[in-house]
């Protein structure tokens, strides 16, 4: 059986050499491309170079060059960056994961359009137990819908740009959607001086950036008398490239079509 063609976008960053390598140690994927921005220091360097592997794939920051063998995109860059990779895949029948975060409304919208042409999975987190848990959340929210406070707290490195979380949006969602609410009304993202009493509808939001953290996730249902919480801790970026393969794996018979890793995973279902 031929291997899946994978390429990954942010090559030189530090998803991008995960992802990588995770591709390299696969038995049923090779590497068949790799693209950053033009003013990356990487250009023109073997993109095996951090994973101490010769690979003869050269990291370019000309779609053209870097998708031409690619039957697959891996992405996890920046928005904008990811809509222009993804319209170039739509054009080209190259099928797409995506991973990045910080999309607005439009954004979506954007993606979604361009998910008539080609398949794409995308999710704010491509962790296998992330997703378990916001299954998980979404069966407890039902029970904790009323006498329960809802807060959501999370923490990155100090590099990540965006807040709150993809993730941790996502959890607000997920847990929003299940007890019918619309995030967008009860999400409350900041809090200072005299705020008044909690809205007892309302979702909060936290965000801690400091160090090295690569990812942790905490949701708080708090009672009167009891507190549930369920957390997930990331300890390092392996668990979202392994995820993100699995993804690729699911692509493999969707021509076209947005996807999520609840269907990667056969989550729906349950």
């Amino acid at each position: 059986m031929s291997k899946l063609r994978v390429a990954v976008a942010g090559a030189s960053g530090r998803m991008g050499k995960m992802l990588i390598e995770a591709i390299l140690a696969s038995e049923d994927m090779e590497l068949a491309g790799a693209l950053d921005v033009a003013a990356s220091v990487a250009i023109g360097t073997d993109a095996g170079l951090s994973a101490g592997k010769a690979t003869g794939v050269l990291i370019t920051s000309d779609l053209a060059t870097g998708l031409k063998d690619a039957q697959f995109l891996i992405d996890f860059t920046r928005p904008e960056g990811t809509l222009h990779h993804l319209a170039y895949c739509a054009e080209h029948g190259i099928r797409m994961v995506i991973g990045t975060t910080g999309f607005d409304d439009a954004g979506k919208a954007r993606i979604a359009e361009l998910a008539q042409k080609t398949g794409v999975v995308f999710a704010p987190n491509m962790s296998v137990g992330v997703n378990v848990t916001l299954k998980l959340l979404e069966m407890a929210a039902r029970s904790f819908s009323h006498g329960y406070d809802i807060e959501i707290v999370e923490a990155h490195h100090r590099h990540k740009v965006d807040a709150p979380s993809g993730t941790a949006l996502k959890m607000g969602e997920v847990i929003a959607n299940a007890i019918g609410r619309d995030l967008n009304e009860v999400g409350v993202f900041a809090r200072e001086g005299v705020t008044g009493e909690r809205d007892p509808s309302s979702i909060g939001f936290a965000t801690i950036r400091g160090g090295d953290i690569v990812g942790d996730h905490t949701v708080l249902f708090a009672g009167i008398g009891e507190r549930v919480e369920i957390t997930h801790k990331s300890s390092s970026r392996v668990t979202y490239a392994h995820g993100s393969l699995r993804a690729v794996r699911y692509l493999q018979e969707k021509q076209s079509g947005l996807f999520d890793m609840f269907d990667v995973l056969g989550l729906k279902a349950l």
